[in-house]
């Protein structure tokens, strides 16, 4: 049978899973009568809460085309940057790919990103032009930007030389001109077997096998699971491999007690597995991402992508608040440190180290999102952990100087905001690049600005924006230190006092700030309920209750009425913090806390009282 093999690769909502998903029921892998879900790739919780894609993966369709049938393997990837990890290893395992691209928004930070990683590798993508039904879609514009963008990042001129289609994945259609008939996907089934080659190792089928393991998971049946592209051979249930790693150095031997093909959105079990196809082994339990698994009488291990370093780190630390254990049943340093280290190894973009600190780990990686998913994850399974303020993770240059990440930034917002978004970005060590109108009443503004300065920059964006702005980013190079930045701007009320918050005293205090707390709820000394309205720290009491007297009259007995908490997210309570405070994340609650006592403050406030 025919194989191709295409991962599907995009800007952040720009369509990928949707087109996904009418792929699949174009192609019959679904019974008539079988019940369908949207967006059917994304099965994790946080992805379908998010509507993200965060892990890459696999599925498989049989399109019977003009030219017989063919077996498609296809690769859903993330579009959020923080996510470039599994993007980079996943193209390995591809001949082709289909480059998507909102007709509307035009190419995007993260297209350039992944379109540079498929042309080093010499693929040679198909761009498909997608959500062209819009009202202000101009896909003859973003098809010119999309060209110009493959010659700046220096495409071949085969590469140049690439068919494209217009679609709109949410109603199931695609066509090799806007004048062609809107029926169906064909199009683009026919341009995947048309355009993409087969897999170049379909040529090496009678030498021994040989799988570069490129995704890892566990099954609680089958153990350890590792997907890969079968670069060499044939495998068989029962047959002796050995795992090596990317020095070639043997990391163990065992024999494959399961093969696992993508049939549709299922994964059976299969007989045989041949070169070219794309398929998941069991048996192994060491071998892990990047591992090359061969025969026997094999010693020569397939060379891994590099994958970028990771720019963002924060710390990791066991919850020593005197609320803590309450909540989780996952408090130990160890049990933190085990799920920490499982996580590094199945996502290579994450690097885990100890700290100098007791029970304390640095966690690293490609931004404030990923990190917050694998929190939240975490969170999720009873965990619970403190959290420092991300930080950027510096380089040293080669005449000693510190060299900080710097990234491409591009935002879209109404034209009413972008002087605003602009001088907060400048006086943020950002650098303007481009600016112009992008279409129906918006600005789209590129600028360069340091990792530091958008850390917590987020929030403040879409309240400088009316929430109508969107700020896409992704990582550029390195260049030398640019000198401090300012932080946050308001101060917080800090808990003075153990014990349950009441009504009555936040009532009172409302007037210092926004609140992080109600009523009723537990508090310690040291944590943070609330935001002053002024730049310094405060102490607060709200413990304190009402005075009651024996006297009753009109108007004594006010029911308080408090505004609604502003309860700030996991991802917003990690780019709030200062570097003096912490998170601390349990299953049922996010608490900010200060990781000092301010003593000096105190004394003064005391002085002022007498």
């Amino acid at each position: 049978m025919n194989l191709r093999n295409v991962a599907i690769i995009a800007h952040v909502d720009h369509g990928k899973t949707t087109l996904v998903d009418q792929l699949l029921a174009q192609s019959g892998a679904f019974r008539a009568n079988e019940a369908t879900v949207e967006r059917a790739m994304d099965s994790n919780d946080q992805e379908r809460e998010r509507g993200i894609t965060i892990l890459a993966k696999a599925t498989s369709v049989l399109w019977h085309g003009a030219a017989g049938d063919t077996r498609i393997n296809i690769i859903d990837t993330p579009g959020h940057a923080d996510f470039g990890g599994e993007v980079e290893r996943i193209l390995g395992m591809v001949d082709g790919c289909l480059l998507l691209v909102d007709a509307e928004e035009g190419v995007m930070p993260q297209t350039k990103f992944v379109l540079g990683k498929a042309l080093k590798l010499g693929l040679r993508p198909i761009l498909v032009l997608n959500k062209v039904d819009r009202p202000h879609a101009d896909p003859d514009r973003v098809l010119n930007d999309t060209f110009d963008l493959f010659a700046a990042i220096g495409a071949t001129d085969e590469q140049l030389d690439f068919p494209h289609l217009y679609a709109s994945g949410k109603n199931g259609w695609a066509a090799r001109s806007l004048d062609d008939p809107r029926e169906s996907l064909a199009p683009i089934f026919d341009l995947i077997v048309e355009h993409v080659p087969p897999p170049k190792a379909v040529e090496k089928k009678d030498e021994p096998f040989q799988l570069l393991s490129v995704l890892i998971e566990s099954d609680p049946f089958l153990g350890r699971l590792l997907t890969g592209r079968i670069e060499a051979g044939k495998a068989v249930p029962g047959m002796s491999i050995k795992a090596l790693n990317r020095d070639g150095v043997e990391v163990e031997r065992g024999r494959i007690t399961k093969i696992l093909a993508f049939r549709g959105l299922k994964r059976q079990p299969i007989e045989e597995a041949e070169a070219g196809d794309i398929v998941a082994i069991a048996g192994l339990s060491k071998a892990t991402v990047a591992d090359t698994l061969s025969a026997m009488e094999r010693t020569d291990a397939l060379p891994a992508q590099p994958i970028d370093p990771p720019t963002i780190s924060m710390t990791v630390s066991v919850n020593d608040s005197p609320l803590a254990g309450r909540e989780g049943d996952k408090v130990q340093s160890r049990v933190i440190r085990d799920r920490l280290l499982k996580e590094a190894e199945s996502n290579v973009a994450i690097k885990v180290s100890e700290t100098a600190e007791k029970d304390a780990y640095e966690v690293a990686g490609r931004g404030e999102l990923q990190l917050g998913v694998l929190i939240e994850n975490m969170r999720r399974e009873g965990f619970e952990v403190s959290i420092s303020r991300p930080r950027v993770v510096f380089q040293t240059g080669e005449n000693g100087e510190r060299l900080e990440p710097i990234e491409d930034v591009v935002i879209d917002v109404d034209d009413d905001y972008a002087g605003v978004v602009i001088e907060k970005l400048s006086a943020r060590k950002a650098e303007l690049k481009e600016m112009g109108p992008s279409g129906a009443g918006k600005t789209r503004i590129t600028l360069q600005a340091p990792s530091r300065a958008l850390i917590g920059y987020q929030g403040e964006f879409l309240t400088d924006t009316r929430g109508s702005g969107v700020l896409n980013r992704v990582f550029s190079h390195y260049e030398p230190y640019k000198g401090a930045i300012e932080g946050r701007r308001n101060g917080v009320l800090v808990s003075n006092s153990d014990g349950e918050t009441v009504s009555f005293a936040l009532w009172n205090l409302e007037d210092r700030g926004v609140m992080f707390v109600g009523g009723g709820e537990k508090t310690y000394q040291g944590m943070i309920i609330g935001e002053n309205s002024r730049s310094d720290d405060l102490d607060v009491n709200p413990l304190k209750g009402k005075q009651l007297t024996n006297i009753r009259s009109a108007g004594k007995d006010e029911a308080v009425r408090l505004t609604p908490p502003r309860r700030p997210t996991l991802e917003q309570a990690i780019a709030y913090i200062e570097e003096d405070e912490l998170v601390e994340v349990t299953p049922k609650a996010i608490r900010l806390r200060k990781t000092v006592l301010n003593p000096s403050f105190r004394k003064k406030r005391v002085k002022e009282d007498a």
